[in-house]
């Protein structure tokens, strides 16, 4: 059996979880990662923009955590701290979130991670067969059924979005 790609996709390999892996030519120069993938992956017309989730790694009194949500949706990270369980959370350090996760920043997935973090999920992503998220790197993401998502990360759900 060919070694998996990433981290993320060895983790839905060993885990059996039916997945798609998608490619697409990150561009250096898009200043938006998030935006770029939206752009790539809803030409089909099949994929909405709602499908397309981005993660973010946020940092507490507890730590850091992750929340993983649409990326046309701003994240409310009070809300974000509530379903965490922490009183307070902020955007974490660019290389913290490195450092933790293992991945670069516009590649950071919720699978894989180096160092497990607790993981929130937006209710949202249950109202879909099929969402898309990093697969560890820019330009390679996976699509998986967002229940698969929430089990193998361990994530709660909850409205993680701003208002």
């Amino acid at each position: 059996m060919a070694r998996a790609a990433t981290r993320a996709i060895a983790a839905l390999v060993a885990a059996d979880v039916p997945h798609e892996v998608l490619q697409y030519r990150h561009d250096p120069r898009h200043a938006s990662f998030g935006e770029e993938a939206v752009a790539e992956l809803t030409r089909d017309l099949v994929t909405r923009p709602e499908q397309v989730l981005k993660t973010l790694v946020v940092a507490s009194s507890g730590g850091l955590g992750v929340a993983v949500l649409p990326v046309p949706a701003k994240l409310s990270l009070k809300a974000a701290a509530a379903a965490l369980g922490v009183s307070k959370a902020t955007m974490a350090d660019r290389v913290a979130a490195e450092r933790a996760t293992g991945y670069v920043t516009g590649g950071i997935s919720p699978l894989g991670q180096r160092q497990p973090l607790p993981t929130v999920v937006d209710a949202s992503a249950l109202r879909w067969d099929r969402v898309l998220c990093s697969a560890g790197r820019r330009g390679l993401e996976i699509a998986l059924d967002p229940r698969d998502l929430v089990r193998l990360t361990h994530a709660v759900t909850a409205n993680i979005r701003a208002p």
